[in-house]
């Protein structure tokens, strides 16, 4: 007797939006870095005059699917949609059902965590792995995952219903179409911290620069503003300093002229 394996069955996907009392998860972050790298990424696009009201961007925030009648929420690091509909005055979003509330998830990012790489789990059935909820659920047309411990970064694209993996650029960049931006790996310091950082380029290759690296490049063209005003005030005093001392050189001759019976204004 030959036992026919059990035939998978198409999941049923809806999409309806959370009860208020519906109680989220509350899990803890893999570091104390994660915070840090999800916000550095928001910061550079504000400071930017990238982000409009129009717009979900958010960290550790709830995504909502029912799934074979089943809710599932999952908690990216990094989420954007490009279009949600507005709430109302007073009311804050505490999770987002695409579909319903607005537009697909067009961006997520998960920083991978050091326990039991569900991020790149494909897990079919509940609770439902990462990689398979934002591939075949949400249908996320980017999903990134970093490895802040190996230092590396995978970038997947949506293509036919499934993901698949990028190639970088030569500079070591991934375009992302949905942000019209590249995204990369940076070593630096942002809030004392030295360790290697998620960073946008322009399509021509500029760095975005955080709010603290705008705010000192303001600090540097305000000192450099201050320096070349006070250049102009003292070659101002000089010229006023050398007009005095050619005044007195004037008189002074004229002192002597008139001493010597000659008249200086007698022309």
């Amino acid at each position: 007797m030959v036992l026919a394996a059990p035939q998978r069955q198409t999941p049923v996907v809806s999409w309806e939006k959370l009860p208020d009392d519906f109680i989220l998860p509350d899990d803890p972050v893999e570091n104390n870095l994660q915070p840090f790298l999800a916000a550095a990424l928001t910061d550079v696009l504000g400071a930017a005059n990238r982000i409009q009201p129009e717009m979900l961007i958010a960290s550790n925030f709830g995504i909502v699917a029912s799934i074979n009648q089943k809710v599932v929420v999952k908690a990216p690091d990094w989420v954007y949609v490009p279009r949600v509909s507005p709430v109302s005055t007073g009311i804050i979003r505490r999770s987002y059902t695409p579909n319903i509330e607005g537009e697909p998830v067009a961006v997520v990012m998960e920083f991978l965590s050091d326990t039991d790489n569900g991020e790149y789990s494909i897990r079919p059935t509940f609770p439902y792995g990462k990689l398979y909820f934002y591939e075949k659920i949400l249908q996320v047309s980017t999903y990134i995952i970093f490895n802040p411990y190996e230092v590396t970064l995978e970038v997947r694209r949506l293509e036919n219903g499934q993901y698949s993996l990028q190639e970088p650029s030569e500079s070591g960049r991934f375009w992302i179409p949905e942000l019209q931006l590249f995204l990369g790996i940076w070593q630096g310091t942002r809030l004392g911290f030295n360790i290697y950082w998620l960073r946008w380029w322009d399509e021509a290759g500029n760095l975005l620069l955080w709010s603290s690296e705008q705010a000192q490049q303001e600090r540097q063209r305000a000192e450099q503003e201050r320096q070349r005003a006070e250049q102009e005030r003292q070659r101002a005093d000089d010229a006023i300093a050398n007009l005095e001392a050619e005044r007195q050189r004037n008189a002074a001759l004229a002192a002597k002229l008139r001493e010597l019976g000659i008249d200086p204004d007698d022309s």
